[in-house]
């Protein structure tokens, strides 16, 4: 009864561990037995899609101001896939990506903004469900900051293999969606036993999806998709994950200034292009 009275849940990673410890031993999390320390990470643990929905709260913002900037090209179709579709030009000023943009244009922050456009409301509806649903599960086994590391660069990783793939014109959070799926998958197989190995059977069956889709549906960039699942099974590999690896300072000051420099991307892409319209 002593024992279970001394004992808590890390607000952090939620494992348990004696209420006196100075520092968490799984995910080094400083007082854990603390009032602030509790509060605070348990609100950011219990509410672990936040960093989920600002994402899909930005992706949202940008879909919508693509159709604001061309609204004469809207209009009905039969066709779902084409159903409140951006045009190309409104696409092309906030930051979509590949050869074109990148090789022709010099424009190599569309390797950022890329991964926040969608070319129409199924295409950003499926991005943003893989996302709901794979976040949480990053975020609660890796930590934020390796959350956001993976999504960003994986994103990154993806488009540039786009572009040296001579890829002309890319959009779409899949590359970067798929770098979670290969965090999932690294996890998965190093992590081992009983649950990681069901981990991992379900990563490789995400991956099998995606590789079927990429070769029924035409137009789907399948060189963003693989390199988005290799970038991220390297940065797991390199960032480790909470069992294996407490957060380190560094991956929270590499995180942070991945999530300022991609403000600062969405921030040029909008003022770039809402100049282009009112000059």
């Amino acid at each position: 009864m002593t024992a279970a009275k001394n004992s808590m849940l890390c607000p952090n990673c939620r494992r348990l561990i004696s209420i006196d410890e100075p520092a968490c031993p799984y995910c080094g999390l400083s007082r854990p037995g603390s009032r602030k320390a509790s509060l605070f990470f348990s609100r950011f643990s219990a509410g672990f899609p936040d960093w989920v929905r600002t994402i899909i709260y930005a992706n949202a913002v940008f879909f919508l101001l693509s159709l604001f900037l061309n609204p004469s090209s809207l209009g009905f179709t039969a066709n779902p896939i084409g159903l409140l579709a951006p045009s190309e030009g409104s696409l092309f000023l906030l930051g979509a990506t590949g050869a074109i943009p990148v090789a022709q244009y010099g424009r190599w922050w569309t390797l950022i903004s890329a991964s926040f456009l969608h070319g129409g409301i199924l295409h950003i509806f499926f991005n943003m469900a893989a996302l709901w649903q794979l976040g949480p599960f990053v975020i609660r086994e890796f930590g934020a900051s390796r959350f956001v590391l993976i999504y960003i660069l994986a994103g990154i990783a993806g488009f540039y293999l786009s572009v040296l793939a001579g890829i002309p014109l890319t959009i779409g959070a899949s590359a970067s969606v798929c770098g979670l799926i290969g965090a999932i998958l690294y996890y998965g197989k190093s992590r081992g036993g009983f649950y990681g190995e069901a981990i991992y059977r379900q990563a490789m069956g995400w991956i099998v999806g995606l590789v079927l889709f990429g070769l029924l549906i035409p137009g789907i960039n399948n060189w963003a998709h693989g390199g988005g699942v290799l970038a991220g099974i390297l940065i797991a590999f390199a960032a480790g994950y909470q069992e294996r690896r407490r957060e380190t300072f560094f991956l929270q000051v590499l995180a942070g200034l991945c999530v300022i420099l991609t403000a600062a991307v969405l921030a040029w892409a909008v003022l770039q292009a809402l100049y282009f319209l009112l000059r």
